[in-house]
């Protein structure tokens, strides 16, 4: 390549690139193909998944069991290898599905509309902090003390350059429930664009002084995130009084590897449709009056002038989305009920057998979905790394993640932990601690 560029160094392929972001990368010399996949084998046999140990992570990403028609139905190759459907004549199946998966998300959080997904909830909540300032002209987005901090990282990125500000409400140390005061107080402090608050909340709880904020805050837009499964059985964000609703909706059918594809849910009121990002498939009729579909509105600078797009997201997790709207389908709503209790089951038995445990302590008294902090006598991640050569994938610790919290791990439980996993756990613990 190098003579045929007429080039003799790789250095001076690159000498467009500052040197001082240069790395080298030696990959050493060239091999056989059977060589290739036989060493990149042997590379990812030190991996470890939670197929092979229980794991005990959450904060955003978890793992449920995904029924094989998910995986059938997003295998065909029409949605598998589809495109961005601008073409509606020849796009009927994936603008259809879209449309049901909008439907299904309207449904679950209780919201008029629904964009056909954003990247991830921590996106989603940045476009939601933004959509807020375009409905109301404050400059202070508020938001919770006990927020994920990549989401909150996401999160100040999307605002930088716009002016909007955030300023941190607290909860209350027993509970783990948003104090009500905090942001009364910031309301009156400040010129609040919006307030966002989560159901179940960082920790896990159920928070139920999220549907007393909308009272509070009278005209101010109120964003509520909301895991899709736990919406089965607790209100939704819609009769808690949200303009916005989002969520991760990686639990729809989506698993967690190493991270995942993951899927961001956004709904809003119909008042609220136009300042909304993404896109939106709507049901039409074609020319000869037959159903069709066909993309909305696109309110973003690929289709309209850049100064009056809503967002620069280009793109939906399109598969992923079909791969909610099947998971949903498939289950329907008893089977999404029957999953939701099974968690709280599952986290009620875990927090009670660990609570007997010597060196540990159930941090928040507060009715939990999946998860739930807990106090550690040892370092949080020295625990992880003496449970993992124990066979078993701890928590996430809540260091810098919240104030004061460094001692304190987040575990998570969900309908595929059985009691032997629990007593996998708590043995472990028991004998680290």
């Amino acid at each position: 390549m190098l003579e045929w560029l007429g080039m003799s160094s790789a250095d001076e392929l690159f000498a467009d690139v500052p040197k001082d972001v240069r790395k080298e990368v030696n990959i050493g010399n060239g091999m056989e193909e059977m060589d290739v996949v036989s060493r990149i084998a042997g590379i990812l046999k030190r991996n470890v998944t939670c197929s092979e140990m229980p794991c005990f992570m959450g904060m955003g990403s978890y793992r449920h069991y995904v029924p094989a028609a998910v995986d059938h139905i997003t295998g065909i190759s029409e949605f598998y290898t589809s495109y961005t459907p601008y073409q509606p004549e020849i796009s009927q199946g994936m603008l259809q599905s879209l449309f049901e998966y909008q439907s299904i998300v309207c449904e679950l959080t209780g919201m008029d509309a629904s964009n056909s997904s954003m990247y991830d909830m921590s996106t989603a909540l940045g476009e939601a902090a933004r959509m807020c300032s375009r409905i109301s002209k404050g400059k202070t987005f508020l938001i919770p003390e006990a927020l994920n901090a990549e989401r909150n990282s996401v999160l100040e990125n999307y605002l930088t350059g716009t002016g909007i500000r955030t300023a941190r409400y607290g909860f209350d140390k027993r509970t783990g429930s948003l104090l009500l005061d905090d942001i009364s107080s910031e309301i009156r402090k400040n010129d609040v664009c919006g307030v966002y608050a989560e159901m179940p909340n960082l920790f896990g709880c159920l928070d139920r002084n999220v549907a007393s904020i909308k009272a509070l805050i009278g005209n101010v837009p109120l964003v509520i995130g909301a895991d899709p499964l736990c919406m089965s059985i607790v209100r939704p964000p819609g009769d808690m009084g949200a303009d916005i609703a989002i969520g991760e909706g990686q639990v729809l059918g989506t698993r967690i590897g190493f991270g995942s594809p993951l899927l961001g849910l956004f709904a809003c009121r119909q008042e609220h449709i136009r300042k909304m990002p993404g896109r939106v498939v709507g049901l039409t009729e074609d020319t000869e009056g037959r159903r069709a579909f066909c993309l909305t509105l696109q309110t973003r600078e690929q289709h309209i002038r850049r100064s009056s797009a809503t967002s620069n997201i280009c793109t939906n997790e399109a598969l992923s989305a079909v791969g909610a709207a099947v998971y949903v389908s498939v289950l329907g709503a008893k089977g999404m009920i029957d999953i939701a209790k099974k968690n709280m089951e599952r986290a009620r038995t875990l927090m009670s057998m660990l609570s007997r445990i010597k060196g540990i302590e159930i941090v928040f008294d507060n009715v939990h979905f999946n998860e739930f902090a807990v106090r550690l006598q040892k370092d949080p991640s020295e625990v992880n790394k003496a449970l993992l050569k124990k066979g078993v994938m701890g928590g996430v610790p809540l260091k810098g993640h919240v104030k004061g919290m460094d001692d304190c791990m987040l575990l998570a439980t969900t309908e595929m932990h059985s009691d032997s996993d629990h007593k996998e756990l708590a043995d472990a613990l028991t004998e680290v601690l």
